[in-house]
Parts: C-alpha cells; structure tokens; sequence
C-alpha cells in the first residue's frame, strides 16, 4: 500500500514537473541569450491558456470529438502567444539590450503586470471552466492511478522537450542560438544575426509556454487571468535549481521540483496533520530556491554559459 502511495506521488510530480520544465525552457534560452528574467514568460503561459479555453468553449458544442477540440485550441494558442511574445520582445526588451541589467528587470516585471490587466479587461476577472475533452477513466499503473489528461500532458512535454533538444543541438538555428549565447559580437562576426536569433528564441518560449498553459487549464478544468504568476515562479524557481542558461538543467529543475513538492504535499502533510498539506504545497517550491541559491548559486548542473568577453 506504501509503494502504490509512493508511485501515485511519484506520478503527480512528474506530471507536475514536466509542465514547470516547459516554462522553465523558456526561460533558460531567454536568460543563456541575453542574460535576462523574463519575469512576463508566467504571463504568457496565462494567455495561451485563456485563448486555448475560448477556443474550447466556442467549439464544445460543435459536436468536433474532443481530441480535435483539443488540437484546435493549441493551434489558436501558440500564434497568439508567440506574437505576443515577439511584441514584447521588440517594444519593451530590444530598446533596453545595452542598458544597465536591472532596467530590463524592472521592464519585465511591469510588462507581466500589464498583460494580467489586459486579460482581466478582455476575460474578465471570474474563472472560466475548462469543459472536459478527454475521458476520465484512469490508467492504472503499477497500482497508481493516471487520469488520460495526465497522461496527455507527459506525453506532450516530453515530445516538445525531446523536439527542443534536437532543435539547438543539431539545426543551423540551434547552432546560431549557441553562437549568440556565447559571445553575440562574436557571433554577429560569423554572420548570425542577433535580432532574429533572439525573436527566434522568444518564440520558441512562447510556443512552449502556451501549450503548458492549455495542457494545465485542461488539467484543472480551469482559467483565469492571474493563473501565470505562481507557475511562472515556479517555473523560475526550477530554472535556477538546474541551472539557469542550461536547456537539460531546466528539464531536470522542473522534474524535480514537481516530484519535491508533490511528496512534500502528500507526505509532510500527513505527518503535520493536514498543516502543511496540498493547500501550502507552494512552500516546498521557495523553500528548495532558497535552499540552493545558499548552497549552490550555479545550480545542480551549473550554468554553461561563457563569460562575455
């Protein structure tokens, strides 16, 4: 009974986990790139979800099975997104590249502000529900149970994370990314073009981050205009605990932290009577940032990012 307890919990976080590392990705390219937080990339993630549950909920009674319902919300939510994020890219960040670091910080931070605005605005502030797509009948596992939701959202994070791999290690645009990560002056040297490499680089995050977002609003059966913050913290937070500017140390940060806080929830919970149960499961997320920007700033596989020359 233990070990089917421990699987179940194992299962959760992976779950959990792979979401966090499809935002966390997003953030890592951006940071290896320009050395920048895009603290709005939680934000996005907000956005691919609300379109993705406009889509849902327009198309719901069309009588379309739901997979494909499911497909045409990704399909409205990725263009969106990823014109939301060259947007920002070129308004907010690309005037600042050559200011002093915190400008582009404290942009940033404004921009996530403005965009959870614009969506309350658009959406209005109340949840909207997230109509079922999929079947509910459980997968069993080895004694746990996988919802077929679940299920998707692993399946989905680890093709598009396998896919990214393939993308900056063997294209010619993964090869310019790497080029501009190392020394961009360098690299405009050799011909690679900064401006579209970063758009690129931003585009990809959002693509990434929209389909986090539809894949967790269907997961919850729910969307709301301030939805992005925690995630995108969270996602931050796994960023850095695998090494922020390294794409394999983001995955791994995401995993693990979804494991860290879905045993942390079932188990300190039980042992805490219910005190420290799934509604504080946010506490194991900072407490593990905390713990490793003290013990290891660099993170668990370090950050393989030159210093610019």
């Amino acid at each position: 009974m233990d070990f089917d307890i421990l699987l179940q919990q194992i299962l959760n976080g992976l779950v959990l986990g792979s979401v966090y590392a499809l935002v966390a990705l997003g953030y890592t390219m951006v940071y290896g790139i320009l050395q920048l937080i895009n603290f709005a990339h939680g934000d996005v993630l907000m956005v691919g979800a609300m379109v993705g549950v406009t889509v849902a909920g327009m198309l719901s009674k069309s009588g379309l099975p739901g997979p494909v319902i499911l497909v045409l919300a990704l399909g409205c939510a990725i263009p969106v997104c990823v014109l939301l994020s060259l947007f920002v890219e070129r308004v907010a960040y690309r005037p600042l590249r050559n200011a002093p670091r915190l400008a582009p910080l404290i942009t940033a931070i404004g921009v996530s502000i403005v965009i959870q605005t614009v969506a309350m605005i658009i959406w209005k502030p109340n949840p909207i529900v997230f109509p079922d797509l999929l079947p509910t009948t459980p997968i069993e596992i080895g004694g746990a149970l996988l919802a077929p939701k679940q299920a998707l959202i692993l399946v989905v994070s680890t093709l598009m994370m396998i896919g990214l791999m393939l993308l900056v290690n063997r294209t010619k645009l993964g090869r310019a990314m790497r080029a501009t990560a190392e020394n961009p002056r360098i690299a405009g040297l050799m011909g690679v073009n900064a401006n579209q490499v970063i758009a690129a680089t931003f585009a990809i995050g959002a693509a990434l981050a929209a389909v986090a977002g539809v894949l967790v609003a269907m997961n919850y059966n729910i969307a709301q205009f301030s939805m992005g913050f925690i995630p995108g913290l969270k996602a931050f937070t796994a960023a850095v605990l695998g090494g922020i500017g390294n794409l394999a140390g983001a995955v791994v940060g995401g995993l693990l932290l979804g494991i860290i806080e879905s045993l942390g929830a079932g188990y300190i919970g039980d042992l805490t009577g219910g005190f420290l149960g799934s509604h504080y499961q946010d506490i194991f997320a900072f407490v593990v940032l905390i713990v490793v920007l003290v013990f290891r700033p660099s993170g668990i596989m370090g950050e393989r990012v030159a210093d610019r020359a």
